[in-house]
């Protein structure tokens, strides 16, 4: 067994999965180590299947006795973890048909800026709003974390303010620039989103990150810090616009839909909805988006319960930045960036899409 925990050296295969250019490494009973690489599952060569004790091994390996604690108790854990070579990761620890599982997300040593990921000036002017909501959202593996990390990074740069995260776990560290941000990590530094949001509104900030809106109180709190002269910006996992206004909409109950919806419409900012997609070249992955600002007739459409309107909206409004899913696949494809069976596969409306690709720029 001895010599088994040898080749199993999890900084070794983390680095080795780093070098081919994955997301993610997966360690999980009767497989090799598994690895995401450019959307695409496959294994890991030269490893043995794991097995239970392998499992367990690699979790020694990269938790603390607190976190040990939680997985003795059978609780899917959450934390960072810095390897060897100084490289930060995303763990999850769950179990699987009696089974312990691990996956870990590599996350990058450095801190993208918007330009780096390709992504539209619209998100740097997003981030300059001295108030208001501005939301990610996007299915589980489609970059919101980086690109939130590039928009706190856009800010830090360029605004002198108090930036304050809350983050589950910490992904990308921010070092002071022309701001001060301070970072907290759910579990270490605050127990929930919620309770450390109305913590932050004490704490003189500008500038307050939320990994991620949750439940019902981390929603209200992080509407409520945008309404009162605050920065916020937080993911859902949601696939539109106007998803994301129902998703928020749906927790709130019916007596109080009516003054959210007003809330709503008075903070938000900009919605921005992305997915990673394989590059023609299969030598990685971008993204594409759905860009919402908060003009006068979104924050109407918000406001007069008329979300089933905002697509349309957003479609004809290229002046205030705005695009949809289904044009933005389009303009990838023409820019020969993407191919267009895999936009087929993510668009939305197979006949906007098709509208979009033949009358060119929309």
């Amino acid at each position: 067994m001895e010599n088994m925990n040898n080749i199993f050296d999890i900084n070794r295969i983390l680095d080795d999965a780093r070098e081919l250019g994955c997301s993610d490494v997966h360690f999980t009973a009767g497989l090799p180590p598994v690895v995401r690489l450019h959307s695409a599952i496959r294994k890991l060569t030269g490893y043995p299947d794991c097995t239970e004790p392998i499992i367990v091994n690699i979790i020694n390996q990269i938790t603390s006795i607190k976190h040990k604690n939680q997985i003795s108790k059978g609780l899917d854990t959450d934390f960072s973890y810095t390897s060897a070579t100084g490289y930060r990761h995303r763990v999850n620890v769950y179990r699987q048909r009696g089974y312990h599982a691990v996956a870990i997300r590599l996350l990058r040593d450095d801190i993208p800026t918007l330009a780096d990921l390709n992504l539209p000036a619209t998100l740097g002017e997003f981030a300059m709003h001295p108030r208001g909501l501005v939301l990610v959202t996007g299915p589980t593996g489609s970059g919101k974390s980086t690109t939130l990390a590039a928009m706190v990074d856009h800010i830090n740069r360029q605004r002198s303010c108090h930036i304050i995260t809350v983050e589950d776990p910490i992904e990308y560290v921010h070092t002071h620039k022309q701001a001060m941000v301070n970072q907290r990590e759910i579990g270490q530094d605050v127990d929930s989103f919620a309770g450390s949001l109305r913590a932050a509104l004490r704490e003189d900030p500008d500038v307050i990150l939320v990994g991620e809106m949750r439940d019902f109180e981390t929603i209200d709190a992080a509407v409520t810090a945008a309404e009162t002269g605050h920065l916020v910006l937080s993911t859902l996992h949601t696939i539109s616009a106007k998803d994301t206004i129902d998703r928020i909409m749906g927790v709130y109950p019916p007596h109080a839909k009516g003054q959210i919806r007003s809330q709503l419409a008075g903070s938000i900012v900009g919605i921005i909805s992305q997915t990673l997609v394989p590059t023609a070249d299969g030598k990685g992955r971008c993204a594409a988006l759905e860009v919402m600002a908060a003009t006068d007739a979104i924050r109407a459409q918000i406001r007069e319960d008329k979300t089933y309107q905002i697509g349309s909206t957003i479609a004809t409004g290229k002046k205030s930045g705005m695009f949809t899913l289904d044009q933005d696949l389009a303009r990838l494809v023409r820019m020969g960036k993407i191919n267009d069976a895999v936009a087929r596969e993510r668009c939305q409306d197979i006949g906007e899409y098709r509208r979009y690709l033949e009358m060119g720029d929309y």
